[in-house]
């Protein structure tokens, strides 16, 4: 396949070390220009959003609803929905998810639990069908084939419930909601397919506060990140591939 050239990625980002990780060297590849939006101290508009062939809405700490401490949320979301309602390929990461999920009208709550660590993920009967080889309704295999029953990183403690119109794709026991797609164009991952886990001292480092409140063990982080890091990130790769091709490169 040939691949554009200078076509941009903006990724929206929260902190610096909830970056596109794992799925900046596959946009590059491809011959797509990165770049990166901190919006916690850059401002974000709906022009702005709506500018990029891909947008990327990235993790974080805080909470969709959290907008009277953090205002830029507001702003944020109005951006996320009008990029969603013209129709341009947006992926959202955990945070980002929740907020796609939020600017479509769909609630976010805090759950009072927290899902960190390496866990497996299922696939829904929908995604397992797609899985499986069954046609979806556009043609193509369910982008997520490549995650079942595969251990992936979750880092949260919210969970958004499907946008109308959306397919449920992923749960895990402890979260039902793990995933949603709407037509190609849209993905929401609750968990990090993106982290890499040569680079997860910076998210135990970063989240060290958070970590220590839940009572959960950084090394045991880091011993699954070498354990279960290098499988993730191939399947990590073949999900991106599967989602960029129908995404982006149609």
């Amino acid at each position: 396949m040939t691949h554009p050239v200078a076509r941009n990625v903006l990724a929206i980002r929260h902190v610096p070390f909830e970056d596109l990780g794992l799925l900046e060297p596959l946009l590059r590849a491809r011959g797509y220009r990165t770049s990166y939006l901190d919006v916690p101290v850059e401002p974000v508009t709906p022009e702005t959003a709506l500018e990029p062939d891909l947008l990327v809405v990235l993790g974080g700490p805080i909470g969709v609803y959290e907008t009277e401490t953090y205002p830029f949320l507001a702003a944020e979301r109005e951006a996320i929905a009008a990029r969603v309602q013209a129709g341009r390929p947006t992926l959202g990461v955990c945070l980002g998810a929740q907020l796609v999920a939020a600017a479509l009208g769909a609630d976010v709550v805090a759950t009072g639990r927290k899902e960190i660590g390496y866990a497996t993920l299922t696939l829904t009967a929908a995604g397992r069908d797609t899985a499986e080889g069954h046609d979806t309704a556009d043609g193509r295999d369910s982008v997520l084939a490549p995650l079942d029953d595969v251990r992936v990183l979750h880092w949260h403690g919210d969970q958004f419930a499907i946008p109308e119109g959306a397919v449920r794709l992923a749960e895990t026991p402890g979260f039902p909601n793990q995933a949603f797609a709407i037509g190609s164009h849209v993905l929401g991952l609750q968990f990090h397919l993106e982290a890499d886990h040569t680079q997860i001292e910076r998210w135990l480092v970063g989240h060290a506060h958070e970590l220590a409140s839940a009572g959960i063990d950084p090394n045991s982080i880091r011993s699954d990140a070498a354990a279960y890091g290098p499988a993730l990130a191939e399947a990590a790769r073949r999900t991106f591939d599967r989602w960029l091709d129908g995404s982006l490169d149609r």
